[in-house]
């Protein structure tokens, strides 16, 4: 078992998301940076999709209540344990009676605290995430509060140095796959969609300026401030499916960016969509950092996608051997 001592809102359990009940309007769910999840449950040989905690409100402080393991991924919070320094992206034992503080970030938005066994709350159409705005899934259905007792599932024995290990962020190992961030603006890549034509040439507009995160975003979607991209000709829609990563402009003209809580239908015309491989960066901009929409390629977003596929499979390799290794040299 953890207890939480200190939260905010908006945190939450999450895992991959929910998937298969888009059509009768339930939608998705699941971590906004999903890379930061599953690099954090591979370090403890976890499956990738189990559940942890998504922390975007800051301070977070919990005590563990039973020995085991964790890993924290995802934005630096300067965690501590009982005051101890936790460098970013690094498994390690903990004790029971221990706790764990992370403070707030100085970049980046969410932290993800990955348990070795992963957070065992009920199975909800096959997933444990929480949908807030449905009120089930996670925890009760609600965001963290101070006094909370969720219980750690069942783990595989595993062996983490007592200094604990770490792995190389993926921003800094697959830099040559990913759009650099200049002057603060982060490139995130898009494939124009199905109403993209309609806006003429405002659409140069959308693709040439940088775009504010607006304070309105949630999980559910980023609204953008900017220079407002308007329709040729006024068109009355109707309503029909979105998914993650779908940019809709309504008729005020600022871009709304669905995420990982997307609405599952929508009447916006859609002037593009990001490329699945690029949501974790996305996942991590916060309220009031800026944007830029770069025209991308299937190809390129194919071998992005294959960049990363290549970075998971070493880290999950490369743990068992680590933990195999230190498993013999125990025995000795």
């Amino acid at each position: 078992m953890i207890e939480v001592l200190t939260t905010g809102p908006l945190n939450t359990v999450q895992d991959l998301g929910r998937f298969g009940f888009r059509n009768i309007g339930v939608t998705t769910c699941g971590a906004m940076d999903p890379v930061a999840l599953k690099i954090g449950n591979l370090m403890l040989g976890n499956e990738e999709g189990a559940a942890g905690l998504e922390i975007q409100t800051f301070p977070f402080r919990l005590r563990f209540e039973k020995d085991g393991f964790i890993a924290i991924t995802g934005a630096d919070c300067a965690a501590t344990v009982d005051g101890k320094a936790m460098p970013p992206w690094w498994a390690l034992p903990v004790l029971a009676g221990q706790e764990l503080e992370l403070k707030t970030p100085t970049k980046a938005a969410r932290a993800y605290l990955c348990f070795s066994g992963g957070i065992d709350v009920p199975l909800v159409m096959g997933s444990r995430s929480t949908s807030l705005r449905g009120a089930f899934g996670g925890y009760q259905g609600r965001f963290l509060a101070v006094g909370d007792r969720l219980a750690i599932g069942e783990a595989q024995a595993a062996l983490i140095p007592a200094s604990g290990f770490g792995v190389v962020p993926p921003e800094v190992a697959l830099q040559d796959h990913f759009p650099a961030v200049e002057s603060g603006i982060l490139p995130i890549r898009a494939l124009p969609a199905g109403e993209h034509d309609w806006f003429g040439e405002e659409s140069m507009r959308f693709w040439a300026q940088d775009w504010k995160i607006s304070s309105q975003s949630d999980r559910t979607g980023y609204r953008l401030s900017g220079n407002p991209v308007k329709l040729k000709d006024h068109v009355e829609m109707r309503s029909h499916g979105v998914v993650t990563g779908v940019v809709q402009v309504p008729p005020a003209g600022e871009p709304i960016i669905q995420m990982s809580d997307a609405n599952t239908a929508g009447g916006y015309p859609k002037i593009a969509g990001v490329i699945d491989i690029d949501l974790w960066r996305l996942g991590q901009a916060r309220i009031g950092s800026r944007i830029r929409f770069v025209q991308s390629s299937l190809a390129e977003a194919k071998a992005a996608e294959q960049a990363m596929a290549a970075y998971l499979a070493d880290i999950r390799h490369t743990v068992p051997l680590l933990t195999d290794a230190l498993a013999t040299m125990a025995k000795r």
